[in-house]
């Protein structure tokens, strides 16, 4: 008798307590979400070439170049390529387009310079009006890597 009164007392639960295992969770959760984005901050990568046929166009295009400093650069049909600054670069591309909505408008900047200065000629072709904007690259060379 004595047995069975201390087995209804204590009784065995057969439940499965998670309440730890959600805090476990939670805080790497919360650690992961910290870390992640300073994992990669900067990646290297090598852009391949592509070989793509040329754009063959009546008109001669209009090139607004970037060199490796972040100065500009444009040509304008047949003439010269001459240094300029950006806002006369908006005003005169800007003008040929409205003048010759079909004219290519082609962004050159060069291997060694940074992404910003041709992020930046396209956020001012926009802003100029020009709809369509073309990036220029060099032919694909015979070695391979």
């Amino acid at each position: 008798m004595r047995s069975t009164a201390r087995h209804r007392r204590f009784k065995l639960k057969s439940e499965i307590n998670v309440v730890p295992y959600i805090d476990v969770m939670l805080v790497l959760l919360i650690i992961f979400m910290v870390t992640a984005p300073m994992i990669n901050k900067n990646v290297d990568i090598n852009l391949p070439q592509a070989n793509a046929k040329s754009l063959q166009d009546k008109k001669e295009p209009i090139i607004v170049a970037v060199d490796e400093k972040g100065q500009l650069f444009l040509t304008l049909g047949d003439s010269k390529r001459q240094p300029i600054d950006v806002e006369t670069m908006k005003t005169k591309v800007g003008a040929f387009v409205r003048a010759n909505p079909e004219v290519s408008v082609l962004v050159a900047g060069d291997r060694d310079g940074k992404y910003d200065g041709v992020y930046q000629v396209l956020a001012d072709l926009q802003q100029a009006g020009v709809a369509k904007v073309g990036l220029m690259s060099a032919p694909e060379s015979g070695s391979k890597k």
